[in-house]
């Protein structure tokens, strides 16, 4: 989990307490609640009506360890169980990284995630293009075949607007102010994570905790 400033409207602070576990106990389970993650208060999926087990990565493209994650999280989708679902959600943290919320679900709505979503990360923390304002962003995604008016309008719009405060309700009942966070059926998240390779690993073991009945 790397910390970030804090939410959009609301004041969240993580709290981990860390403990040791014997390498060598068979019986201790590969990561411990309350270390590498935590249970949620108050359980709260992204999509109800789904009865599939889901796996969430909240993240932004302004975040330079979201960028790093990337590799990871497209790692972590091919290797979910069958019938496992992944998602996605920008965290409007903050002014700065609104626009970069507002450009992921109108490239959602265009169908242009598929050749975007990693190539922005690349253009931001790689090649430091001047992507921070919505105008900027419209001409880079213009740049790759998206019709910046369609762009804007959909970036714009209430139902992209509603869209992230939805967002930003869910991600402070999760109590997430870091990213990349993972959470997994809206019951576990992420929290003191070594690094990328542990949390795939943990998402992992959650995933396999919930399709085992939480046992």
């Amino acid at each position: 989990m790397f910390k970030r400033l804090s939410l959009l409207f609301v004041g969240l602070a993580m709290t981990a307490a860390c403990s040791a576990r014997p390498a060598d106990d068979a019986s201790t389970p590969a990561y411990a609640e309350g270390t590498q993650y935590v249970t949620i208060t108050t359980p709260q999926r992204l999509d109800p009506k789904d009865g599939k087990v889901e796996v969430v990565e909240v993240f932004s493209y302004g975040c330079i360890h979201c960028a790093h994650y990337e590799p990871k999280a497209e790692q972590l989708q091919k290797e979910l169980p069958k019938g496992v679902v992944f998602h996605a959600i920008p965290a409007a943290f903050n002014d700065a990284w609104l626009p970069y919320a507002q450009a992921y679900y109108a490239a959602k709505k265009l169908n242009a995630l598929p050749a975007t979503h990693a190539a922005l990360f690349k253009a931001i923390h790689e090649e430091h293009y001047p992507l921070r304002t919505l105008d900027e962003l419209a001409d880079w995604y213009a740049q790759h075949g998206v019709d910046k008016a369609k762009f804007l309008a959909a970036a714009n719009s209430a139902e992209t607007r509603d869209r992230i405060l939805a967002d930003t309700k869910l991600i402070q009942a999760w109590g997430i102010d870091g990213t990349p966070t993972v959470v997994v059926d809206g019951k576990y998240r992420s929290a003191q994570i070594k690094d990328f390779d542990e949390l795939n690993g943990v998402s992992k073991f959650l995933v396999d905790k919930e399709l085992k009945g939480g046992k």
